[in-house]
């Protein structure tokens, strides 16, 4: 491979590096050809690309990004998995068809923007519900407060209610 088109494979991790919202770093041995086919549609379903780098060309790569952190994952057989949509989608993509094809993949570990990922923090937003789902309980939670509060104040009304309700058929029966 001449100097050019290694710069260019630089360039493209590069680029893949500084517009994904998360990359998982894997070790892929093991691993046939069409089981990579199936892991990379099943990941481009969830905005997720599954690709396999040199790592002498990854570390220049994250050495220009400002992710040197990464390094440290970068050794044997390395496949990347950059996700550039929602995360915790790009993470159960991948750690839901590994677990449910069982493939000879293991997670090495990760980054988030600037935040390095252990595989067990990996394995952890794999169990993370989505966004919407996570906005969907804090508005619940911010509401439940109020809710109780106007429940706690119409029964104290309803309960009045009643009480003059009762007093009034008392008086017409007697």
């Amino acid at each position: 491979m001449n100097k050019l088109s290694k710069q260019e494979i630089i360039n493209q991790i590069e680029e893949w590096f500084s517009k994904c919202t998360i990359a998982i770093i894997t070790d892929y041995r093991g691993l046939s050809v069409a089981s990579t086919a199936a892991l990379r549609r099943k990941l481009r379903e969830s905005s997720t690309e599954y690709r396999v780098t040199k790592n002498t060309l990854t570390r220049f790569a994250v050495d220009k990004v400002g992710k040197e952190e990464v390094k440290e994952f970068i050794q044997g057989p390395t496949a990347i998995a950059f996700g550039y949509g929602e995360i915790t989608e790009a993470v159960k993509a991948l750690t839901d068809h590994i677990q449910a094809s069982k493939l000879p993949i293991t997670i090495k570990g990760g980054i988030m923007g600037s935040r390095l990922l252990k595989p067990d923090e990996i394995t952890f937003l794999a169990t993370v519900p989505p966004r919407e789902v996570l906005l969907v309980r804090l508005l619940g939670m911010m509401q439940s407060p109020i809710t109780s509060l106007l429940f706690t104040l119409n029964a104290n009304l309803r309960n009045l209610v009643q009480v003059i309700e009762a007093r009034r058929q008392q008086l017409e029966s007697a």
